[in-house]
């Protein structure tokens, strides 16, 4: 339920910071066609024209700049939360100095954005940090454009048309952006070779800024169709479920959490990972039992970890390092052999059940004409049917049937707790065993993949 609420806020807070923007930038617009036409008086005071034309352009500067914030905050990073908290103000003010009718809706929404975002903090716990080749491209971004402001400056009266900071400011971007509109030139060799020096400097940075920026971009593109994950990506996810290793009976257990709870499939397989990928699956491409592998499937905030492969001995090793690794996850497993349940349970396994012997058990008891293991399966399916249902049969014996089912799985979800640990609930008992440190060397894995 808190993780509902927790979603639930981190929606409001970016569909509130979309809508601000959205609204900031349609109103600049406008404000700047009509050009600033007086809607009403600030405290009695008649807004000049040149403070609601300089408003109407800074805010729709103001809310293409919440837009990209709203990525932020749907990644919950706490550094787009302060940056929404500043321009919510920000964005009303100018709202109000604009002095139109269309600007009122947008004072508004600002006011409640402040308490909706405001009120969601908590959600919004995450770091993010610069690589150190953004760092050292943004540093040079930054230099080369105060070295061609500087140096404009300086050389002012070898150019026609920069006077002020501002000018040279202007010839710096226009020359690194390569625009060139030719309204600043240099009028001197002193000046011309300094040009040349600005072009070089600022181009290059402002190369390598679009490349580090773009760069991330390509890779998830790439690691999508080679079906892996970008670090970015696994750094997002919690309170997922972990499926360690994909078979033909983990499939349909990936499909029913689909839609309940985010889930990251790991594989080791990377044809096996892109045929995953392709059909909709987060996958992790990687050792299932390997610690680094769960490090990085985030095994630390994960709710869950479930193996079902066909190779219980596989199974058995990538539970001990789950367990390791995070002692209190709950882990299920299914044992593809009978006999592998109880060392299933301890090696680390909260809750281990055998498919088979529950298949054979509704087999059976459907051979024998008790039509409840049919009743339970058509349920668990979506399929059933009351009508199906023979008439004859007692109500009582959909009851006793369930006792049937859980007797025949007991070893697989209860009654092996003994052989791991303390006994009786299950889970309990076969932690406690597991706690040796090393699988169990009888562990019966033949059944392969």
């Amino acid at each position: 339920m808190a993780l509902s609420r927790d979603w639930i806020g981190a929606r409001a807070s970016v569909v509130v910071t979309l809508l601000v923007g959205v609204l900031s930038v349609v109103t600049g617009i406008a404000s700047i066609g009509t050009g600033g036409t007086v809607g009403f008086r600030v405290a009695g005071v008649v807004v000049p024209g040149v403070v609601r034309q300089a408003t109407a352009f800074t805010g729709t500067l103001t809310g293409f700049v919440l837009l990209v914030n709203a990525f932020g905050l749907r990644r919950r990073l706490r550094a787009a939360w302060y940056a929404a908290m500043v321009l919510f103000p920000v964005t009303a003010t100018q709202g109000v100095l604009q002095t139109s009718h269309l600007s009122l809706p947008l004072v508004g929404l600002s006011v409640i954005a402040v308490f909706v975002v405001g009120l969601n903090i908590r959600i919004f716990d995450r770091t993010a940090s610069l690589t150190t080749a953004q760092v050292a491209s943004l540093s040079a971004l930054a230099g080369a454009q105060a070295y061609g402001t500087a140096g404009a400056f300086a050389l002012r009266d070898d150019f026609d048309g920069v006077s002020t900071l501002l000018d040279a400011f202007y010839f710096s971007l226009v020359t690194g952006s390569t625009v060139g509109y030719g309204d600043v030139t240099p009028t001197s060799p002193v000046g011309k070779v300094f040009a040349l020096s600005v072009l070089l400097v600022t181009v290059s940075s402002f190369a390598v800024v679009l490349g580090v920026v773009f760069t991330p971009l390509i890779e998830a593109r790439l690691s999508k169709a080679l079906g892996y994950m970008t670090e970015e990506q696994l750094d997002i996810l919690e309170d997922h479920v972990l499926v360690l290793g994909f078979g033909d009976l983990t499939e349909p257990i990936v499909e029913e959490l689909t839609g309940k709870t985010d889930t990251l499939v790991v594989v080791p397989d990377e044809e096996r990972a892109r045929r995953l990928t392709d059909r909709g699956y987060t996958v992790l491409t990687g050792d299932p039992s390997d610690e680094d592998t769960q490090h990085r499937g985030r095994i630390a905030v994960a709710s869950a970890v479930i193996t079902a492969t066909s190779d219980d001995a596989e199974d058995a090793l990538a539970i001990l390092t789950a367990r390791q690794l995070n002692p209190k996850l709950t882990i299920v497993a299914a044992a593809t052999q009978r006999e592998n349940v109880n060392k299933l349970r301890r090696a680390g396994a909260d809750t281990v059940i055998s498919p088979a012997v529950l298949g054979a058990h509704f087999l059976a008891e459907s051979a024998l004409g008790h039509t409840g293991a049919e009743a339970i399966e058509n349920k668990l399916l979506g399929t059933d049917d009351l009508n199906a249902v023979s008439t004859d049969r007692k109500p009582a014996d959909a009851a006793d049937e369930s006792d049937r089912v859980g007797e025949a799985s007991a070893g697989g979800s209860g009654g092996s707790g003994g052989s791991g640990g303390s006994g009786g609930s299950g889970g309990s008992g076969g932690t406690a065993g597991g706690d040796g440190g090393e699988p169990p060397d009888d562990l019966d894995g033949s059944a392969g993949r």
